[in-house]
């Protein structure tokens, strides 16, 4: 089982800390404002929500639970009598929202959803509200094989880093996402990573890519689409030719554990005869 302690960011918000591998969740501005920052604002989710006839978000690892928390309150708020929204959080362990429901005091987010969350851990479904329905499941590589998952129209991908979990981030993964979408449904999936290799992974499993919203002293993050038109800043020949081209580590993680390399020929041809970069 894994091993977790709080820690005390420089923000002077309490997170937690996984020790093997060691990440912290959430290290910069804390977990409720970077899942809003990240997630539910960049998303527009509440918008897309009440647009909707109907709203299925995906919460691909649910960890100690503070985006996926951070989305109910904010739909909540804003939406307490709004279309159905089903909710789906994946994750391979309980470990970290056991943890974080020990520590709820401490970690603040959670209070007033403690004996919601132990009806998911033991149900595996709960009812929010009106409109929200909020299951759990299993492991991603696993689940996204189930045929009955209708396709999202939101994903928060969230899962350890791609050096501690590179399973999670890898093109087999990305593809099977990839195929999973509705085109009649615009997606959008939001993470952390600014990664040329992660991008790159991105862009091969058939997303369109973009620039994502700024984290605290992280300038970028990555956000990516089923539809070219929803992205606002999309990576263009620019970053294709000055990026990717000359970076040592732009080679897609392929297989585990992870070669970094140069791009190869055949990848960098495939890239630049994307739809994307095309039409720039």
């Amino acid at each position: 089982m894994e091993k977790f302690e709080l820690v005390l960011l420089q923000s002077g918000v309490m997170s937690l800390r996984c020790l093997e591998p060691r990440e912290t969740f959430h290290p910069a501005i804390g977990p409720v404002a970077e899942a809003a920052l990240l997630h539910v604002e960049q998303q527009k989710l509440t918008e897309r929500c009440r647009s909707s006839k109907d709203f299925h978000l995906w919460d691909v690892g649910l960890g100690a639970a503070a985006n996926v928390l951070t989305a109910i309150r904010a739909l909540q708020r804003e939406l307490p009598d709004g279309p159905p929204v089903m909710i789906r959080s994946f994750d391979k362990t309980t470990s970290p929202i056991e943890f974080a429901l020990a520590n709820a005091k401490e970690l603040g987010y959670l209070l007033g959803f403690e004996d919601l969350i132990r009806e998911l851990l033991d149900k595996k479904e709960v009812r929010i509200g009106r409109n929200i329905t909020w299951q759990l499941r299993g492991d991603f590589t696993h689940e996204i094989q189930d045929p009955s998952l209708r396709a999202p129209d939101a994903v928060f991908y969230d899962p350890y880093s791609a050096v501690g979990n590179p399973e999670m981030w890898n093109l087999g993964v990305f593809s099977a996402l990839r195929a999973r979408l509705d085109d009649q449904r615009m997606c959008l999936i939001s993470n952390y990573t600014a990664s040329t290799y992660i991008r790159v992974t991105l862009l091969l499993a058939g997303f369109y890519v973009g620039i994502g919203c700024s984290v605290d002293k992280k300038e970028q993050t990555t956000i990516a689409s089923n539809h070219l038109d929803a992205l606002e800043n999309p990576l263009d020949v620019d970053w294709l030719e000055k990026r990717v081209r000359i970076s040592h580590s732009a080679a897609p993680l392929r297989t585990i554990p992870h070669q970094i390399a140069p791009i190869s020929e055949e990848d960098y041809e495939t890239l630049r005869m994307l739809p994307q970069f095309r039409r720039t």
